[in-house]
């Protein structure tokens, strides 16, 4: 694993243009002083880096002492037309490949290169976090849904192999099965559903928001701390 270059004392902040083939995708990097790993987040439809409610789960994260990378997954261009169709937004396949792309680049930038890594999803955004995982393999250290469409990432869902926790409220009937279904046909070695009790689909309740962004970084913290102690990083 090669390490990276940063610092241990050192603050990231800064946007950057990460260049496909034919996109330029941007995002927000953070990272804290001494991270110990780094999430990137793929939200869902009709949403973008500027979400309050991944903001705010990044803030937790961050303070738990992991980076966060904030990302659009589709151009400005891509994303006005998308108001009309949301074919774009429930492309999975293709926000897959951009995710895969994006953890690509990270492992050859000097602050996030040897990072563990680790997805986070919401709504669509679970979908293609679980078919990138599934492509990555051990590059990834860990994946967190909360509110995902894990259903959308078809015959992907058996080939994931970083452990996955789902967290769903419990008032949100339909995503909820489509959670428990999903994780019935993962063969990864540690999966989870975690339920909040009392919250809907975007955890709109008191206190519900801040326990499932909690939850997920505790998820993240435990095993990307565990693929740093075996050395499962390297690109």
């Amino acid at each position: 694993m090669k390490p990276s270059s940063t610092p241990l004392s050192a603050e990231v902040h800064k946007i950057v243009r990460i260049q496909g083939c034919s996109y330029a995708l941007e995002g927000e990097l953070q990272l804290p002083p001494g991270a110990r790993g780094l999430v990137v987040f793929a939200h869902g439809s009709g949403s973008s880096r500027h979400s309050p409610r991944n903001r705010f789960a990044a803030q937790v994260m961050r303070g738990a002492g992991l980076g966060t990378l904030l990302l659009n997954l589709l151009t400005q261009a891509e994303t006005e037309a998308d108001v009309f169709t949301q074919d774009l937004s429930f492309d999975v396949e293709m926000l897959a490949g951009r995710l895969v792309a994006v953890a690509q680049w990270l492992h050859t930038q000097p602050e996030t290169q040897g990072l563990p890594l680790g997805i986070f999803g919401a709504s669509s955004g679970g979908g293609a976090a679980l078919v990138a995982a599934a492509r990555l393999g051990k590059k990834i250290s860990a994946v967190v849904l909360r509110g995902g469409r894990p259903d959308l990432a078809g015959r992907a869902l058996f080939h994931v192999e970083a452990p996955t926790l789902f967290i769903v409220g419990s008032q949100d009937d339909v995503v909820l099965d489509l959670n428990g279904n999903a994780l019935d046909r993962m063969c990864c070695s540690e999966k989870e559903l975690r339920v909040i009790t009392g919250a809907s689909h975007l955890f709109e309740e008191p206190g519900k928001l801040e326990q499932a962004a909690q939850i997920s970084a505790d998820w993240f913290c435990r095993h990307m701390a565990a693929a740093a102690g075996k050395g499962d990083t390297a690109p």
